[in-house]
């Protein structure tokens, strides 16, 4: 009898969790020993509309993946039984077994905030070793940037107010679930309804309790007795099974230590208003309301400018699943590649994604209030002085938004890409999840007022130095020269 499987990855089958045109590439390249040290960089294409910006997550779980690549015994057995792989000659199966990454990783820190076309990942490594680990990378980093970017929204809309992740049961499947749970606490949520996730990533749980026990017990006053009786400290009564309002009575009177009551359908507003009342007409003032139900950074949004004394917002679908956006424009591409010695610049010309050559790096320009200027994607190895009137007058537009947020005096170069592997090793002390969430908590408060707005449509600056431009020019005129020969 076959046994179910929880197809969970583990670090045995790492290497199997790619797409198959991976292999196929990585098998021809070995083949003709086209094994040259290569960099590749990853970045999203272009800025969904009204999103201002993305918050970098998913590092910890990418430098994993890679320290940990590998293929064991049964994976390669499989891959060597693939049709596709009848014809390929055994060396290659050899090289799989023995398979480790030998590379460097630059990127830029979890919680920082990016842009469209930034590289917060680099790659450099023998050619085959970067390509195999595209897919995963894509997928992981994609991911949580995605969702810890809409958690950054949820929790701007709320001004202060908690926000709590109760995505996972809408997750797409119980590992993005606890992915999703870590994202959207690195964009600003205070903690999560995922056990799994406070188990193994220490994340801070919290949840209250479902209809289906008020249910269970029948009568709504001697469901929340019973459920203050287990948890006398800590009762957040749900309160709208039948009828709110009644429920919000009968909740005030169950304990005058009530922690607090959870709305989860009808007029928030207007719910929200009477049941505060209701709760401070029998001194319940430190009882806090929590409200639930199918809410977005919009509606958390519409609920506190109407005044709705909302202390708590608890957020499922559409922060997990990122429903406004459900999926980012994330590429990988090869930049440069060395052979025989020399840096070969590599770039691709298709229509409306074209990209540049060459190692880069970002440049973030911050004023002497600590506020983000805008950002030069450069190359790896530029040097700029923001002060000179070469720099401000290359980056006008840059300097235009200085004005509005302190100046031009002081500014400051910032880069964000860092080294945290080298030589196949990790080479930096991975942060903590807190301090993750502070950095970004940091990065966003450093934003021109503008892109902390929901409905912003005004582009944060981000240009490409003339050096840079002038590289992609002429590797674009030496591949026409040769297509022409």
């Amino acid at each position: 009898m076959n046994r179910p499987k929880s197809l969970f990855l583990t670090d045995s089958n790492l290497g199997a969790a790619t797409d198959l045109y991976q292999l196929t590439m990585a098998a021809g390249l070995h083949k003709y020993g086209m094994d040259d040290w290569a960099t590749f960089e990853l970045w999203v294409r272009g800025m969904p509309e009204k999103r201002s910006f993305f918050v970098a997550a998913g590092l910890e779980q990418a430098l994993h993946y890679i320290l940990n690549l590998g293929f064991s015994k049964e994976s390669v057995d499989y891959i060597k039984g693939l049709p596709v792989f009848s014809n390929v000659e055994g060396a290659f199966f050899k090289y799989l077994e023995g398979f480790k990454f030998s590379g460097d990783i630059f990127a830029a820190p979890e919680g920082s905030v990016f842009f469209g076309d930034e590289p917060v990942l680099r790659v450099s490594a023998p050619l085959i070793e970067c390509q195999v680990m595209e897919t995963y990378l894509l997928s992981t980093l994609g991911f949580q940037s995605l969702i810890a970017s809409k958690a950054a929204r949820v929790a701007l809309a709320a001004q202060g107010k908690s926000v709590i992740d109760f995505g996972t049961r809408r997750a797409h499947g119980a590992q993005a679930g606890v992915l999703a749970a870590r994202a959207g606490y690195i964009g600003g949520c205070a903690g999560t309804s995922n056990v799994l996730a406070g188990c193994e990533l220490g994340l801070p749980v919290m949840g209250t309790m479902a209809h289906s026990w008020v249910m269970a017990v029948g009568d709504e006053e001697e469901a929340f007795k019973k459920f203050d009786n287990v948890f006398p400290d800590d009762s957040v009564l749900l309160i709208d099974t039948y009828d709110t309002i009644n429920g919000a009575r009968l909740a005030a009177k169950i304990n005058e230590k009530l922690k607090g009551v959870r709305l989860d359908s009808g007029d928030l507003v207007k719910l929200s208003k009477e049941t505060r009342a209701i709760l401070d007409n029998e001194g319940l003032m430190n009882a806090k309301i929590v409200v639930s139900g199918d809410l977005n950074e919009h509606k958390i949004k519409h609920l506190l400018d109407e005044g709705a004394p909302v202390d708590v917002f608890g957020v499922g679908t559409e922060m997990v699943v990122s429903k406004d956006c459900p999926s980012l424009g994330c590429v990988y591409k090869l930049v440069e590649q060395v052979v025989d010695g020399q840096t070969i610049p590599k770039i691709k010309l298709s229509r409306d994604k074209s990209t540049y050559p060459f190692k880069k790096q970002i440049y973030r320009v911050v004023n002497s209030k600590g506020k983000f200027v805008g950002d030069v994607i450069g190359l790896a190895n530029e040097r700029f002085d923001p002060n000179d009137a070469n720099f401000q007058s290359q980056f006008s537009n840059a300097m235009d938004i200085s004005k509005q947020a302190g100046g031009q005096s002081g500014l400051k170069i910032k880069t964000l890409l860092e080294p945290v592997i080298a030589g196949g090793k990790i080479c930096v002390d991975l942060p903590g999840i807190s301090d993750i969430q502070q950095t970004a908590r940091e990065n966003i408060a450093a934003l021109p007022e503008f892109c902390k707005k929901l409905d912003n449509n005004k582009p944060y600056t981000v240009a490409k130095s003339n050096t840079l431009e002038r590289e992609k020019e002429k590797a674009v005129e030496n591949l026409t020269r040769v297509s022409k020969k």
